[in-house]
């Protein structure tokens, strides 16, 4: 793991042993970062796909530097069928790491073939098209273009799991069981997947037939040679028996029109309100899908806006190479001039990492003008300083034998006076702090001996 500020390797303790930084929260979010991909890889391994889609999202937030999470989510978008999606995550990988990085030989190996990547576009479209189909409620044709669709992207789980929805409408139950173990096959974990299985086995369940066996109340018997066949209680009609059979029947009618013609007339308007359940179902399914895509679409916008945003601030905030550019030209203005003191300070004010992602031509100019006018506003600030700590006006001292030190870290004579103007102006810690400075940087020297005693006389004023 490295310093996000320095680049440094990183050690176990909670700072950056290179440049001193707080690292501590950082190494948090980068081993959450890793923890989901590692999870991610899991899921993966066992084509729990849609899983790990969640995990690789979730370390990609945490660090969205982590290249081989967006390399492997890149991957299992592959393997579910979502090519387009697949070379955006490959894409933005190889910007951001553009030597000796994997998606190169991803996305050499899909560009590879034109035409095939031409049909997947083209079937993308067509998924799109049985969308439009099935809002419509022109579902033959849906089924047609989600058949093309699946010719040429086998593996694209949507349109499998659209498709199998569409035989459910027309209780073609094998048929959707087929598409759906199918695209378990790609994505063993897929949630929508597993609620079609699920109502798959429901309605399955609703047309398993009861079969009941008729008793034979008949009795056989032979005479001589003939086989006499009658019921087993034989009485001969009468008047009345006639008419309570009669009633007997109308009664039994009745029973089997309640029993019978009855529960056909409910069984049949439970299967229209099922069917148009299932319509509905349909309408909402599709239109989930609908909303997750363009929810899909907004969530990568957003990030792209962040991405651009972040590129904008790089290029106009402060510090910026807009901002940069500006101050150059400005201060190249002001050398012409010959006003080497107000040159200094906007050089000065160009941050060192800018100047080294610049192009050729601004190395060149600011180079330059560093060279040439640094040494120069050193010695006027020195001098300016100087003055002023002659007269006793203090304060101006300090601030420009500041800068002076600053520009030259080996001019003794700025850091000596430096710390006697703060001395005089009664700030004695600066001064003794200043004083220090001068006999560990510059052992030795007059200046070193002079700022011993006047560090000696703080010392004993306290």
């Amino acid at each position: 793991m490295k310093c996000y500020h320095c680049g440094a390797a990183l050690s176990k303790n909670d700072f950056c042993t290179s440049c001193g930084a707080d690292v501590k929260t950082y190494k948090t979010i980068i081993r959450l970062s890793n923890k989901f991909y590692n999870e991610g890889l899991e899921k993966a391994s066992v084509r729990d796909l849609s899983g790990a889609v969640v995990c690789l999202k979730q370390s990609l937030k945490y660090n969205k530097k982590n290249i081989q999470a967006r390399n492997l989510l890149g991957l299992v978008y592959y393997e579910m069928g979502e090519i387009v999606a697949a070379l955006s995550e490959w894409v933005i990988s190889k910007n951001m790491k553009s030597k000796k990085n994997i998606v190169d030989d991803y996305i050499k190996a899909v560009q590879s073939n034109p035409a095939k990547l031409e049909e997947i576009n083209q079937s993308i479209k067509k998924y799109n098209l049985a969308l439009i189909y099935c809002k419509q409620e022109s579902y033959d044709l849906a089924v047609i273009q989600l058949k093309k669709v699946l010719l040429v992207n086998p593996k694209l789980i949507k349109a499998r799991q659209l498709l199998a929805l569409m035989y459910l409408k027309d209780e073609e139950y094998n048929l959707a069981a087929k598409e759906l173990k199918k695209a378990e096959e790609i994505d063993s974990n897929n949630t929508m997947t597993l609620r079609y299985l699920r109502e798959l086995e429901v309605l399955r369940g609703k047309k398993i037939n009861a079969i009941s066996d008729r008793k034979d109340t008949r009795v056989t018997y032979k005479v001589g040679n003939d086989t006499v066949i009658q019921p087993k209680e034989y009485k001969e009609n009468t008047g009345i028996s006639t008419v309570i059979n009669i009633s007997i029947g109308l009664v039994l009618g009745a029973v089997l029109v309640w029993l019978v013609v009855m529960p056909a007339k409910i069984a049949l308007t439970k299967s229209d309100a099922s069917k148009e359940i299932n319509r509905y179902s349909e309408q909402v399914a599709v239109k989930a899908a609908e909303v997750e895509d363009l929810q899909a679409d907004i969530e990568s916008l957003k990030n792209q806006n962040k991405e651009i945003q972040v590129k904008l601030d790089e290029y106009e905030g402060d510090g910026g190479v807009l901002n940069s550019y500006d101050a150059l030209l400005t201060a190249a203005n002001l050398y012409m001039d010959g006003k080497a003191t107000e040159v200094a300070d906007i050089i000065s004010g160009i941050a060192p990492e800018t100047v080294e992602s610049a192009k050729d031509g601004f190395k060149t100019v600011y180079g330059k003008i560093n060279g040439e006018v640094m040494g120069e506003a050193a010695d006027e600030y020195y001098k300016t300083g100087y003055s002023a700590y002659s007269n006793g006006n203090y304060e101006e001292a300090i601030e420009n034998l500041q800068k002076a030190y600053t520009i030259d870290n080996t001019s003794v004579n700025a850091l000596y006076y430096m710390a006697r103007s703060y001395q005089k102006s009664g700030d004695n810690e600066n001064a003794a702090r200043y004083f220090q400075e001068v006999i560990d940087k510059f052992p030795g020297t007059k200046s070193a001996m002079d700022a011993q005693a006047n560090l000696d006389s703080i010392t004993e004023e306290e």
